[in-house]
């Protein structure tokens, strides 16, 4: 990566041995640099204001103002940074959530508050290292583990604050999101790949078609049912039934 590729990140951990942990293994790339260590929501929302890194690294459960409440109003102030991209857009801070392995309750608030991803704390450091990246260039991460258990929860209905789409009322009702039906039957098989986990090479593979091709259908995807990023194109996918665990 080139000077203006240097990636900026903040941790935001109430435990001073994880953020020194994670700080360490980020120092170590000529890539990336830590710009701020936070204890709390409070202060990590102060550092993206202040600084406006392109990844910050969340802890949920923190005193004071939480990972969650802290990743919406991140999220939330992207538009106003005065560091601006490539194409002359205003500057995205994105959020990684921090998990626990039995991190259930919190999965679907955060990727509604805008997170990009979630990573254990026990990660290797490849991993995490590859991910802050992938997050940088504006793609979606997420554990294995997380993944599965946010899946089971939502078909269980743990997660769901109003009734699932896809999921019968107990009346015979069928609920499916508008946008589905937007959706072409290539489309469709897109999406349902990317549910399964698979990256755009590996659908360009199984479905024999080109990988520009596939980055094409996945960003028509994500415009039509209204989705920031893969994480919640995963979901929607769950949500509307394309795909059961």
């Amino acid at each position: 990566m080139n000077q203006q590729q240097h990636i900026r990140v903040v941790i935001a951990d109430d435990q001073e041995l994880v953020r020194a942990g994670f700080a360490m293994v980020i120092g170590s790339q000529a890539d990336m640099e830590v710009v701020g260590q936070a204890g709390d929501g409070d202060q990590a929302v102060g550092f993206a204001q202040e600084l406006h890194p392109d990844v910050v690294l969340m802890d949920v459960r923190m005193p004071g103002m939480d990972g969650i409440e802290a990743t919406r109003r991140i999220t939330g102030m992207e538009s106003g940074s005065p560091r601006t991209g490539d194409d002359g857009t205003g500057h995205v801070t994105r959020v990684i959530i921090l998990t626990t392995f039995d991190l259930d309750e919190y999965v679907m608030s955060a990727i509604n508050a805008g997170a990009s991803g979630f990573l254990l704390k026990d990660t290797e450091p490849e991993t995490l290292l590859a991910s802050i990246r992938t997050v940088y260039q504006g793609n979606a991460i997420i554990a294995p583990s997380a993944t599965k258990r946010l899946i089971e929860n939502m078909v269980e209905g743990k997660l769901a604050p109003t009734p699932q789409p896809g999921v019968s009322d107990g009346s015979g009702t069928q609920y499916t999101d508008p946008e589905l039906a937007e959706l072409t039957e290539r489309e469709r098989e897109v999406l349902i790949e990317i549910a399964h986990g698979l990256s755009n090479q590996e659908i360009a593979d199984k479905l024999f078609i080109s990988l520009p091709t596939v980055k094409t259908h996945v960003a028509h995807i994500l415009a039509k049912i209204n989705a920031r990023d893969r994480v919640q194109a995963v979901v929607f996918a769950y949500e509307n039934g394309l795909v059961r665990p």
